[in-house]
């Protein structure tokens, strides 16, 4: 397929929140309460709840800008695309780029909501994250229904309230929400505890899918404390692959035939060994382990019916495709994150499926996506007008260039090495 005849959306965006998203969305009794941004005496601008930082924008806010202009510290909004945070600049962005639509995941609260799970009232917390979720249903999504696909964030700390919102959200036609590649790792239960049944079984209810991306356990893959900060980035997929191994050997899916689990942003390559290896293991050592699987399933069954999967431009992956279920295997921009192949995406991906055929293509880089999250933007936009060619001829005046921002120096590596380092756990966190 050629490039400018693809239609594609992305299950990997992000958005640098505004620094007034919550204006119109918390109740006055707890306005006093809403997060809110500062700027530092270095001049960065730094979103704060409850006394603690937000995520930084950094390398979450990289789209056009020369590699040598990436930096890691929580710098300012005038340093960025204005696409990054306003939706209706991201629209003519991603006209620009040839993206139909985009999944955008949160940025300063985490890519799991975890800021706002973990200040330390746990009501003032679930206000702010269904003003979040409305701000992002209402506002973000709502500037143009047929551009972007809504995904919530969830009171995580108490896994009822957390299959609420999943209903709640489900009403305002939002069926992805972001859920942590490791609860555990944030002093929640674990996945095999069976705490998270309620939440479930509010997903397959309103056929919900549990998105996880890769830092949304606060935790990044390391070896040593002074690693260069290379071999962190290169291993940023081993959270995907501690998920995929808690999600294969658990007990759930007796009780969830429908449940459904997004991996995000962990690339796919590496998927079919470790399939292979959990198949060796149940061969090898179920006499000992004693797992067993509903019938009909083993550790790739699982994984084909009930784990979504999406890359970039992973070409080993591509090579492997016949290892994967296709009607699960969808495509990301990650706009406007360090990794993102904007606005260059139709060419990028176009050189890694050049080998599959137009309809396998066509599942990647949409029908798949449109089908999982329930979302149809030909009923708003004809197909015609969808494709590549179509959305460029649109935005032919964006400049798709970042002209602001600094050349990265010796404070990156710095700010890097500081912002890897371990976070303490939330003060009264449960560790059960």
């Amino acid at each position: 397929m050629k490039p400018e005849e693809m239609i594609l959306i992305s299950v990997d965006d992000h958005i640098c929140e505004p620094a007034d998203m919550f204006e119109h969305h918390v109740p006055s009794k707890y306005r006093d309460k809403a997060p809110v941004v500062r700027e530092d005496d270095d001049g960065r601008e730094q979103w704060w709840y409850e006394g603690k930082p937000g995520r930084n924008l950094g390398l979450n806010a990289a789209a056009g800008k020369p590699r040598e202009y990436f930096n890691t510290d929580a710098h300012r909004y005038d340093e960025m695309r204005r696409g990054c945070w306003d939706p209706k600049e991201r629209v003519r962005d991603m006209s620009a780029g040839g993206v139909l639509a985009g999944l955008n995941f949160p940025n300063f609260t985490g890519f799991a909501g975890q800021v706002l799970n973990e200040g330390p009232d746990r009501d003032v917390n679930e206000v702010m994250i269904r003003a979040y979720n409305d701000w992002h249903v209402d506002e973000w999504c709502g500037t143009a229904p047929e551009r972007f696909i809504p995904c919530g964030i969830l009171p995580l700390f108490d896994p009822e309230r957390a299959a609420a919102e999943v209903r709640r959200l489900a009403k305002k036609g939002c069926h992805a929400v972001t859920f942590s590649e490791n609860p555990a790792a944030l002093r929640m239960p674990s996945i095999h505890s069976g705490a998270w049944d309620p939440l479930f079984a509010a997903c397959c209810d309103t056929g919900t899918v549990l998105c996880c991306h890769i830092g949304s356990s606060s935790k990044a893959a390391s070896t040593v404390p002074d690693a260069p900060p290379s071999v962190a980035m290169s291993l940023s997929s081993t959270m995907s692959i501690y998920t995929l191994g808690d999600l294969i050997w658990n007990d759930i899916w007796w009780r969830f035939p429908d449940l459904r689990f997004a991996l995000t942003e962990g690339d796919i390559g590496w998927i079919p060994y470790f399939l292979w290896r959990a198949e060796h293991v149940q061969d090898r050592h179920s006499g000992w382990t004693k797992h067993e699987f509903p019938e009909g399933m083993s550790p790739t069954g699982v994984f084909l019916k009930h784990v979504l999967c999406c890359f970039i431009s992973d070409p080993v992956g591509v090579e492997l495709i016949d290892h994967f279920n296709l009607d699960n295997v969808c495509w990301e921009c990650d706009y406007p994150h360090s990794d993102t192949t904007w606005p260059n995406s139709p060419e990028a991906l176009a050189t890694v499926v050049g080998r599959l055929t137009d309809d396998q293509v066509s599942k990647i880089t949409h029908e798949n996506a449109m089908r999982h999250y329930q979302f149809d933007p030909f009923s708003i936009r004809p197909r015609e007008s969808c494709t590549v060619a179509a959305l460029r001829s649109e935005a032919t005046d964006v400049d798709t260039v970042t002209r602001v921002g600094r050349a990265a120096d010796e404070r990156d590596l710095a700010f890097f090495k500081a912002i890897s380092r371990p976070r303490p756990a939330p003060a009264g966190s449960d560790p059960s």
